[in-house]
């Protein structure tokens, strides 16, 4: 992962590309689509792993849209749009943690044969969109955020999956919370990337603007 969010080649060009709405269009709908998949299946297999994932891909969405709102505005707007983006990815990823914890506690066991369909779907879907993000990687804040989510929900998936394996294996939910935990560290370290990329936007617009 590289270190410097600057605007380069891609970010330079990013913002008035017709195809980089394109796609954070498609990637709001494949994501607000797999919410809906998701948090109805990890419901009824009692996986907490899934639930999590299933919220992940609803704030997803909410960050695609938000994304799409300030594509075409200046520097300083796009920034502070990705701190909003910095601070739902850390609530998730303490809810994410909260929830483990009570699953733990709980002691329940998941339906590891629905994790793992549903998680290989959740996989596809978000290598598909991190595929299409990949470009854009290296642009500003806001653009470096949406490529973080993507990049961190294709690696939950794989977790989804081993986690799913583990539950067959053993016949306990402890694969499943280990992997609920794992989302949420994904999250709150996402958050803190995001959050020191966008403040540095946010200096940079304000001394272009001095």
């Amino acid at each position: 992962m590289a270190d410097q969010c600057c605007a380069g080649k891609s970010g330079k060009t990013a913002l008035n590309d017709p195809k980089w709405r394109r796609i954070l269009w498609i990637a709001l709908i494949i994501n607000a689509a797999m919410f809906g998949v998701e948090i109805v299946a990890g419901v009824a297999a009692d996986s907490r792993a899934l639930q999590a994932d299933a919220l992940d891909f609803l704030g997803d969405a909410a960050n695609y849209a938000i994304s799409l709102g300030v594509a075409a505005m200046a520097l300083a707007w796009r920034a502070r749009a990705a701190l909003l983006k910095a601070a739902t990815m850390l609530a998730f990823g303490l809810w994410v943690l909260g929830a483990a914890v009570w699953g733990f506690v709980a002691g329940t066991a998941p339906q590891a044969e629905t994790m793992g369909i549903i998680g290989a779907l959740a996989l596809a879907s978000n290598v598909a969109v991190a595929l299409m993000l990949y470009r854009y990687r290296t642009g500003d804040a806001n653009m470096r955020s949406v490529w973080i989510c993507s990049r961190n929900d294709a690696i939950g998936n794989l977790a989804v999956l081993a986690a799913a394996l583990g539950v067959l294996g053993t016949g306990q939910g402890w694969p499943d919370l280990a992997v609920a935990a794992i989302m949420a560290a994904l999250a709150i370290w996402g958050s803190v990337d995001v959050f020191r990329h966008a403040r540095g936007d946010l200096g940079r617009a304000a001394t272009e603007a001095a």
